[in-house]
């Protein structure tokens, strides 16, 4: 019995951990190089075009790249920062951290998965 409280005290005091998700910028923008997918543990980067897929569509023969970019889902996204160096042309931020000449893309990110963006 005593186990069992000593176990509910410390679950009462646990506090989860605050997941700042991470967001694709410009950069991205007419790459959608899939490097930051292959590493990702959660599966959490998909597009440009399907929400699910982890980015296939990039690599079928033809597909255009033009004005197309991958997206996190701010959902999934456990912060655990793999996707940061995977990146080559250094498009991914932790959302606090985006760039101010970049912030339109935060929204970007979220309207993409149908989610309401964060207020600025």
């Amino acid at each position: 019995m005593l186990r069992v409280l000593n176990d509910f005290a410390y679950l009462s005091t646990y506090q989860p951990r605050c997941v700042m998700p991470y967001i694709i910028c410009e950069p991205c923008v007419s790459t959608c190089d899939t490097a930051c997918v292959d590493v990702c543990p959660v599966d959490c980067i998909h597009g440009p075009i399907k929400k699910d897929g982890s980015g296939q569509e990039v690599k079928e023969p033809g597909f255009d790249k033009t004005g197309k970019q991958l997206y996190i889902n701010p959902e999934v996204c456990i912060d655990c920062d793999a996707c940061v160096p995977a990146c080559p042309v250094e498009a991914i931020f932790e959302e606090s951290q985006v760039p101010e000449k970049w912030k339109s893309y935060i929204a970007k990110n979220y309207e993409f998965y149908g989610l309401q963006p964060p207020a600025v």
